[in-house]
């Protein structure tokens, strides 16, 4: 059976979600060159109901949210994650409350896509710990084709607002992840987004040094879900849990952190995201997630 990537699994669920809600994909430039870095279809238009909107990042919420309101279930695009701080405003105050306030829910799948590398102050990283205590938004940041599959036929049951954290190196995935478990381990490490791809490297590296490193996969942020294994293994674990994220260690790591404190853990909490500075434009002043090299390097330190 032919793999499919996540980038196509995307296209995918795209037109099938037209097709079926007659609804509006809406984004900037997303009829422009790549297509959002391949992941919708080239011949979608206008007609189809792609709305690329202007470079008000502000209103662009609002419009949204307007949308939702009458029930046709739109995907926002958010082409980078930095542009939260902007994109979010109508989103979090008026469609996340709608449904308390008013009983008229207001359901968006929303595409947040983080990525970094030059992409300067503003843009880059993953930027969804600002709104995370909101209530009526749901988050989740799938980078498998079955991951995502699930995050869009939950979203499809339910009514309220979805925010999926995506991130661009994850787009030519086509293979999932597998949580490793030692009963004695020493350390469990909790990946989330583009740190989840140093999981073959820091089992590797481990397995020939002998040493017991346990690996879990996150995506269901909020709500928060660990299944029954993965919180046997973090009360199992004898000395440290290692949170990884492509956010600021105030960010999504300590708030995950918080979810897991009272699960009466033997092991102590660590935490490793980015460093604390902004980003520049030039490689010399990038801010980046922790590498392979630099959560193994941490985990050994722990030890």
């Amino acid at each position: 059976m032919k793999k499919i990537s996540l980038k196509e699994v995307i296209k995918n669920i795209t037109n099938k979600h037209l097709k079926k809600y007659k609804t509006l994909i809406y984004g900037q430039n997303l009829l422009g060159v790549g297509q959002v870095a391949g992941t919708l279809p080239k011949d979608l238009t206008e007609k189809d109901g792609v709305i690329d909107l202007p470079m008000a990042d502000v209103a662009g919420g609002g419009i949204v949210a307007g949308t939702a309101l009458m029930g046709s279930r739109p995907f926002y695009i958010i082409r980078y994650q930095g542009y939260n701080w902007f994109n979010m405003i109508f989103i979090v105050n008026y469609a996340c409350k709608s449904k308390a306030i008013w009983k008229n829910p207001a359901p968006i799948f929303i595409r947040g896509i983080a990525n970094e590398g030059s992409v300067g102050p503003v843009a880059g990283s993953t930027h969804i710990s600002q709104f995370y205590k909101m209530p009526g938004i749901k988050i989740f940041s799938p980078i498998t084709p079955k991951e995502y599959k699930n995050v869009y036929d939950k979203f499809c049951k339910d009514d309220e607002v979805y925010y999926v954290s995506e991130h661009r190196k994850t787009y030519d995935n086509d293979y999932e992840f597998k949580n490793m478990f030692f009963k004695k381990a020493k350390v469990t490490v909790l990946l989330n987004s583009i740190t989840r791809h140093a999981a073959m490297d820091i089992k590797n590296y481990f397995k020939k040094k002998k040493k017991a490193v346990s690996i879990i996969h996150m995506y269901k942020l909020k709500p928060f879900i660990l299944s029954r294994k993965e919180i046997d293994q973090l009360k199992k674990t004898q000395k440290s849990i290692l949170i990884c994220d492509d956010d600021y260690v105030d960010g999504i790591p300590s708030l995950i952190a918080s979810k897991i404190l009272n699960l009466n853990l033997k092991a102590k909490i660590h935490l490793l995201g980015l460093p604390p500075k902004t980003a520049g434009h030039h490689p010399r002043v990038d801010v980046l997630p922790p590498s392979s090299k630099k959560i193994i390097k941490e985990i050994e330190k722990i030890i």
